[in-house]
């Protein structure tokens, strides 16, 4: 049974057999090698350089997966002047003793009795010397294969074949020519220390009936690379950039991979690309290099050593030039370095090292001296490249300690990175030349308002404020400089978990040194004017406002007018000030460069979120794909993720929640260390939850949002986050509960006074009064909200005052008034375009209509509940169904009466979600009103139909949102 000589792809098999567990990054490798294994006679032939993880597949595939009738043993080869005959066979064979005894074994098996004293009382007698050594050798192969017949079903693994002995290949070469039937050979190697084209010669040549596999390991891509991170630490968070970044330096070899996330976490290091580069080279790398490095002639290491200088994919022209040889030397010294494995080609006429690590375990058997003399040739040779490659120059001056060089070159490279938009790269070369003891102060003043500039523009956060910091200490600093420096590290502290307090008192002192320079200080002022943060009163921020405008009235500089404008305009907009929708005229329609094009972003997005707060979703949403391109074509990526948790945001009030859940939690676990990012994707993720009846869930979210802690919090979101857990309390009949939760929320908003944000809490706190029978509060918080939006920009609150004057009404018992104005708050809603809502006050209506006896309430309702089934709202549709249900009306089925077959049904899906969630039988009923028997049936058919033996292999997966 041949299923073929596979030799043109990564694997090859016919079979369809699939591994019941994985290995990380191998699963398809496992499954070709399981299947070539299982149908014997077979070879399989595991093709893999240092690192790449044969030795654990075969370990993998041995422990785990190969059946127990089989015999399986498996064999070392090691490296040495010397290697024993026959010895990784003879090693396999020892423990073949319990599997033939009392077997009728040929007589020439007795030739194995001197090589095997561990077996040699099951064996026959030795039979009689031969003199001839060439019939004796043969004697013993004969003796080895009748062994294996004997044994039966076996598989006999090989590892590090490339350094078998010319005794032991011959005898693995006659075994193939004629293999016994049962028998699988599996053989792994690394092909780079061959030269003849296999382990076994080039002409090797299996029996027709014998299964062959060749299988070429890879280094895994990215997400294998994740795979094998999350092995090491599956309670550490890795980010995509450090993914990246392992994956980068690793080249996605395994070992190297799994080595530097040891390393990283050996020594305490955040998942961050930087600690990467940090950590000692991994001890494997190290090794090999050192043992590589011993096979080369002098002038190929020269080589070497110049491409562990160079740091990049580099010309022989370049490697000559640095390695200060002459090109009769220099071409032969390349060539050996590539056939010993210590560089590679990596593209048309480029070489260097298979990745950073490897690259580094060269650099660092450099001396001192050596290093600063190869970096000051390549210095001298990259200076003629056009255009200036400035970063290399600046990293080779820096090395070679030449400072002024270093300097000069490092400035200019995060000049060209700020102007093309790459914050990231301007920071983190101007902070590398802050951090340097021995620059000037003069240097230091220059520099210093550059980084500060960059770093708030760009996504790192903790790493550049703790190097502002450390600044505004340095005594190198002017106090003239000083100011400006302090600026930046305000406006830093503002997007911080518990930064708000801590910011505001630094842009104050900001304000105070920079009275000299009043349009830098007014960008202080605009941001103390924003209302949004905090606990201060709206007041403050109006003093804060009219102190930047008056700056601003004076201002001349076009690009100073549009980044204070950026602030002025969304500040007035919060406020519900009507002038804002004037004021968006002052903003220019061209920019003349790409400061001004990131600032006019940032002022398009900014006014999107303030609209947004206030109802004006439509025009916040042109005003932010305005800003999302403006933003994204400068790479201004600040700007972009603050703009994208807004557009997530009116997504949930769109009630677009297509995957909006799998959306918001993966730009939250990326953006993970913004406080405007993580608060607000928080909201959006509670507010399904509470949707959806996953009450623990929706609970967590809340209290991310800065609910408890509103002093260090947005003040609109901590206002949002208050009425959703009003709604989830009164969702879960505790209306006292949700009285006392309002009081929190309702304490931030009267004490900010924006009664602008008060379009879903003042709602929610009304319905909560009435349910808990405390209706002339209610009517009261409805009279101070009246008077709280009396000229106020503030069109989400007024679409909301029907559906309060509603729940009054119906808790007067004026059900026929109270069917009006829910209708009236639905059509508000709808003219808002939010679907969920108005699917609310539908609801509401419907149930007074019922309690009226009207012949519509049931078709009203069921509409309703097949429009929370469309957006997603597990817990509302359900709700519906009960009350249709619970006044003797037949529930039709969301998409008709029919079978669904091996699909889930929706109630199915509804089920398997809050499954996911790890929720109970008990509190699945509860969110949707079934019964105990009737839920045991959903949860067996959904583990039926997903193919899950339990309801754990459910839990946190994502499985229904991708169906």
């Amino acid at each position: 049974m041949a299923h073929g000589n596979g030799t043109g792809s990564r694997f090859s098999t016919a079979s369809v057999w699939r591994p019941t567990t994985d290995v990380v990054g191998r699963a398809d490798e496992l499954a070709a090698l399981l299947s070539t294994v299982t149908s014997p006679p077979a070879v399989a032939f595991v093709a893999g350089e240092a690192g790449m993880g044969k030795t654990r597949l075969l370990r993998a595939a041995v422990d785990t997966h190969w059946n127990g009738n089989r015999w399986t043993a498996m064999g070392f080869c090691h490296a040495g002047t010397a290697p024993f005959r026959y010895g990784p066979v003879l090693d396999c064979l020892r423990s073949v003793g319990p599997r033939i005894a009392g077997a009728m074994l040929n007589p020439v098996t007795g030739a194995l009795r001197p090589y095997l004293p561990e077996i040699a009382e099951i064996l026959p007698p030795d039979p009689p010397r031969l003199d001839d050594g060439n019939a004796a050798r043969h004697r013993l192969f004969r003796a080895v294969r009748e062994v294996l017949v004997a044994v039966g079903p076996s598989v006999l693994v090989l590892d590090d074949v490339q350094w078998i002995d010319d005794d032991t290949r011959d005898l693995l070469r006659f075994l193939l020519a004629d293999p016994p039937s049962g028998l699988a050979l599996v053989l792994a190697y690394r092909p780079e220390e061959l030269s003849d084209g296999g382990p076994l010669g080039a002409t090797v040549s299996p029996g027709p009936a014998t299964t062959m596999l060749r299988l070429d390991l890879r280094p895994l891509d990215v997400d294998g690379v994740r795979a094998l991170i999350t092995e090491a630490a599956p309670d550490a968070a890795a980010p995509g950039e450090y993914v990246a970044a392992v994956h980068r330096h690793s080249a996605g070899i395994p070992v190297v991979a799994t080595e530097i996330t040891h390393s990283v976490l050996a020594a305490g290091l955040p998942s961050k690309p930087s600690s990467v580069t940090i950590v000692p080279v991994p001890r494997s790398v190290a090794e090999s290099t050192v043992r590589l490095l011993a096979e080369l002639d002098d002038d190929a290491v020269a080589i070497v050593m110049a491409a562990a200088v160079v740091d990049e994919p580099a010309t022989a022209d370049l490697l000559t030039q640095v390695a200060a040889l002459d090109t009769m030397r220099a071409r032969p010294a390349l060539v050996s370095a590539l056939r010993g494995n210590v560089l590679v080609r990596l593209g048309a006429n480029r070489y260097g090292f298979r990745h950073a690590m490897a690259r580094r375990a060269a650099y660092e058997r450099l001396t001192g001296p050596e290093a600063e003399d190869l970096h000051v040739r390549a210095l001298r040779a990259l200076r003629k490249r056009r255009p200036v490659p400035y970063v290399r120059l600046a990293e080779h001056a820096r090395c070679a300690g030449r400072l002024a060089d270093w300097v000069a070159y490092a400035e200019a490279a995060a000049d060209a990175a700020a102007a093309s938009g790459d914050a990231e790269s301007a920071v983190g070369i101007l902070g590398r030349l802050l951090a340097e003891p021995d620059l000037q102060p003069s240097d230091v003043d220059r520099i210093a308002p550059k980084y500060a500039r960059v770093a708030v523009s760009g996504l790192d956060q903790h790493d550049v404020t703790d190097l502002l910091a450390k600044l505004m200490a340095d005594h190198r600093l002017s106090d003239e400089v000083r100011g400006e420096i302090r600026l930046s590290l305000g406006l830093l502290l503002l997007r911080q978990e518990d930064g708000l307090e801590a910011g505001r008192t630094e842009l104050e002192l900001a304000v105070s040194e920079l009275r000299g320079r009043p349009e830098i200080a007014a960008r202080g002022m605009t941001v103390l004017a924003e209302p949004y943060i905090g606990l201060l009163p709206v007041e403050e921020s109006l003093r804060w406002m009219r102190r930047s405008e008056e700056v601003l009235d004076a201002c001349s500089d076009r690009l100073m007018r549009l980044t204070l404008l950026a602030n002025v305009i969304a500040n007035r907009a919060h406020t519900g000030d009507t002038a804002a929708h004037e004021m968006v005229h002052m903003l220019p329609d061209r920019v003349t460069c790409a400061r001004e094009q990131r600032e006019l972003a940032r002022a398009h997005c900014n006014l999107a979120d303030a609209w947004s707060w206030l109802g004006h979703y439509e025009r916040a949403r042109t005003q932010l794909a305005n800003g999302l391109r403006l933003a994204e074509d400068c790479d201004a990526r600040y700007i972009v993720s603050v703009g994208v948790t807004t557009e997530l945001r009116l997504d949930w009030h769109a009630g677009d929640w297509t995957r909006l859940a799998a959306r918001a939690q993966g730009f939250l676990e990326s953006h993970s260390e913004l406080l405007p990012v993580t608060s607000e994707l928080s909201l959006v993720l509670a507010l399904l939850a509470v949707a959806r009846g996953e009450w623990d869930d929706a609970t967590r979210y809340f209290e991310q949002t800065g609910l408890r802690t509103p002093a260090n919090a947005i003040t609109p979101v901590v206002i949002s986050a208050s009425a959703g857990m009003v709604r989830m309390m009164l969702s879960r009949d505790d209306p006292d509960g949700a009285v006392a939760e309002a009081a929190h929320g309702l304490d931030v908003l009267r004490g900010k006074g924006i009664w602008a944000w008060g379009g879903t809490l003042v709602p929610a706190t009304v319905a909560a009064y009435c349910r808990a029978g405390r209706v002339e509060e209610a009517e009261s918080l409805l009279g101070e909200l009246r008077s709280g939006i009396d000229g106020s920009d503030a069109p989400l609150v007024r679409a909301s005052l029907p559906a309060c004057e509603g729940d009054i009404a119906a808790a007067h018992g004026a059900l026929a008034e109270a069917v009006e104005r829910y209708d009236a708050a639905y059509t508000a809603h709808t003219g808002l375009s939010q679907p969920y809502e108005a699917a609310l006050h539908s609801e509401s209506a419907a149930r007074c209509r019922l309690r009226l006896n009207e012949a519509s309430a049931t078709e009203l309702l069921t509409g309703v509940a097949d429009t929370f089934d469309r957006l997603g709202a597990t817990r509302d549709a359900a709700r519906c169904r009960h009350l249709l249900r619970g006044n003797g009306s037949v529930t039709p089925s969301r998409r008709g009466r029919r079978g669904y077959g091996n699909e889930l049904s929706p109630r199915e899906r509804d089920v398997a979600r809050l499954l996911a969630g790890n929720l109970t039988n008990r509190e699945i009923g509860d969110v949707l009103f079934l019964s105990k028997r009737t839920v045991e049936q959903h949860v067996a058919n959904v583990l039926r139909k997903l193919g899950k033996s339990s309801r754990s292999e459910l839990v946190g997966s994502d499985v229904v949102e991708r169906l």
